[in-house]
């Protein structure tokens, strides 16, 4: 499977880095796509076993692809996995951590949390109570999700576009729980 950024074009995907007019109803259907991934993308249970398994995953992906992430999975305060490929910078993990102080506050994936602001009439960094150097609305951070349980821990990626961030996310945690959905 190869991964390639979703982006405003023939597709008439939603591209939140764009300030090109947006395909009509595109915001509307990203929004329930990203809901959609919430319900499917659920472990029946969550290990530090299982952790390195997609942070290797990611790892494995971002090497195959020559892309310039970085990567950390977070249980509350314990880093449970960060590596940083060739490419990454030292901003990756400023961006690393307000990503994932997002998803961590709001229990849904930083994408959604900035999709929202847009489909309410414009940006959450516009408001003065969300501080930009602790939070970032940005898509690449994703709630490990434990059916039953709710949110116990957060996966973010970042280096490329926000929704490319997201959307590498999305393939690792798919691949991930593959087993799991075959699993009677």
């Amino acid at each position: 499977m190869t991964h390639t950024p979703a982006a405003s074009g023939p597709s008439g995907d939603y591209d939140p880095d764009s300030s090109e007019p947006q395909p009509p109803g595109s915001l509307a259907a990203l929004i329930g796509r990203v809901l959609a991934e919430i319900d499917a993308l659920q472990f029946a249970s969550f290990s530090k076993d299982t952790a390195l398994d997609l942070g290797l995953l990611l790892v494995e992906l971002g090497r195959q692809r020559s892309l310039p992430i970085a990567i950390d999975i977070t249980k509350g305060e314990q880093v449970l996995f960060h590596a940083a490929l060739d490419g990454a910078t030292p901003d990756n993990e400023r961006w690393i951590n307000a990503k994932k102080r997002t998803a961590q506050r709001y229990e849904v994936p930083s994408l959604l949390v900035g999709l929202r602001a847009r489909a309410a009439g414009g940006l959450i960094e516009d408001n003065a109570w969300f501080d930009q150097m602790e939070f970032a609305a940005h898509g690449g951070a994703f709630p490990i999700y434990v059916r039953g349980t709710g949110a116990v821990a957060v996966v973010t990626v970042s280096g490329l576009p926000q929704k490319a961030d997201h959307e590498l996310v999305v393939e690792a945690l798919r691949l991930v729980l593959a087993p799991e959905s075959t699993t009677p």
